[in-house]
């Protein structure tokens, strides 16, 4: 296990900030990354195999302001859309699913912003996002309890605490700024805290051990009397907004990740066909890409590909549409949408797990060598799936149909 110190570049205290600088938008920025993103994808298989993580890479998209993408434009943001942000997330899932995945906590910190006013430590996390900061965070541990229990403890000292524990899936940890965690008090008050990822007593592993997603950063963090202000907490549950979904789009942005998945799935099946395919002996076609089954797979991959974006894309939609409700009204949008989140996740991880597999059906024994590594965009994608159960998603959306039975707030949903 590798312990990883990250330097973090502003402090809690300062204040938001201005517009300042050239006006960011989101066509600007697709074309600003497309370079990086580019060379995030061509080395995406070799760095997965020595474990090489793509800083510089990374460290560009977030200079080019991608956590800006859905801030609005007079708070220093692109003004983008939340169908903005997850095509933005495909795109960067489609070179690499292992960097959108390590992203996915600046783009939650981000999209937290965009939608709602009253979100604790807004004006702070704004400033760091303009400051192209990046972020990671896990309520996650090891501890032998129920999924989501909580064991690292927060003891009160003068103006703040002292943190103990130890986290699991702390994804994008390795590349972050910052850090946010929840700890638990002696009386069993729940504190949840951001901190610079470089605070004394931070210490991040590099030891997520999966089959798939090895390189997104998601292994254990230590923290060991860590100091945390009062100023960088806040008590769980002091902000109960209209609509208690609020895990939806860090659902919707994984079932983005399954659509790059699938994107890349087919960009590599009709390269191998075009570049190094052979007809078998028996093919009534001369070239790979004239044999009638090669062009079947790929069309089915293809299908599913482009049935896995749409169906991100619209749910995004239907998220962005409940910006600004209130009351009843927000609940009831809230609900519904979190039911069309669940339903994309189901369509995007099957058509990931399919279009993966389907990949191997586009040559003979050649597909398998290991110095291609298209093995990973199944890996990448099961893995991805065990940690949100589609069963879950399909029966909880049925029960909605059917009875009209909200779906829980515990946000997987």
């Amino acid at each position: 296990m590798t312990a990883i110190d990250t330097a973090a570049p502003t402090s809690a205290t300062e204040p938001a900030g201005t517009t300042d600088g050239p006006q960011l938008t989101v066509d600007g920025i697709r074309t600003a990354i497309a370079p990086a993103l580019s060379r995030i994808g061509a080395t995406a298989r070799t760095r997965e195999d020595t474990r090489d993580y793509a800083h510089d890479e990374v460290r560009e998209l977030a200079d080019h302001g991608i956590g800006l993408t859905g801030i609005a434009r007079d708070e220093g943001g692109a003004g983008g859309t939340v169908r903005d942000v997850v095509e933005l997330v495909i795109e960067i899932a489609r070179a690499d699913s292992n960097v959108a995945q390590a992203l996915r906590p600046t783009f939650l910190v981000a999209n937290q912003i965009a939608a709602r006013d009253d979100v604790p430590l807004r004006a702070v996390n704004l400033r760091r996002l303009r400051d192209r900061a990046l972020f990671a965070g896990t309520g996650n541990e090891r501890n032998g309890g129920a999924s989501g229990s909580v064991s690292t403890s927060a003891r009160r000292d003068g103006a703040g605490y002292i943190i103990n524990g130890r986290k699991y899936y702390s994804t994008g940890g390795l590349y972050a700024s910052y850090f946010s965690a929840q700890a638990v008090t002696d009386d069993g008050t729940l504190v949840r805290f951001t901190i610079p990822a470089d605070r004394d007593g931070v210490r991040r592993l590099d030891d997520f051990d999966a089959v798939g997603q090895r390189l997104t950063q998601s292994g254990s963090t230590e923290l060991v009397d860590v100091r945390v202000a009062d100023h960088e907490t806040v008590i769980a549950d002091e902000v109960r907004p209209d609509n208690p979904w609020l895990g939806s789009f860090a659902q919707l942005y994984l079932a983005a990740v399954q659509a790059g998945i699938a994107a890349r799935a087919l960009d590599d099946a009709v390269w191998f066909a075009r570049e190094k395919g052979r007809p078998i002996k028996h093919s009534s076609a001369s070239t790979s890409v004239g044999d009638p089954y090669v062009r079947e797979t790929v069309g089915e991959i293809a299908a599913r590909a482009q049935t896995a974006a749409a169906v991100v894309r619209y749910a995004a939609e239907e998220l962005h549409d409940q910006r600004g409700l209130r009351g009843d009204d927000a609940r009831r949008a809230g609900a519904a949408a979190a039911v069309t989140v669940a339903q994309a996740g189901v369509v995007a991880i099957e058509s990931a797990l399919t279009s993966a597999e389907l990949l191997f059906d586009v040559g003979g024994g050649s597909i398998t060598n290991r110095d291609l590594g298209f093995d990973r965009h199944w890996r990448n994608a099961r893995t991805a799936a065990n940690h949100n159960p589609r069963q879950w998603k399909a029966a909880v959306a049925g029960a909605y149909h059917l009875s009209g039975e909200e779906p829980p707030t515990t946000g997987l949903f």
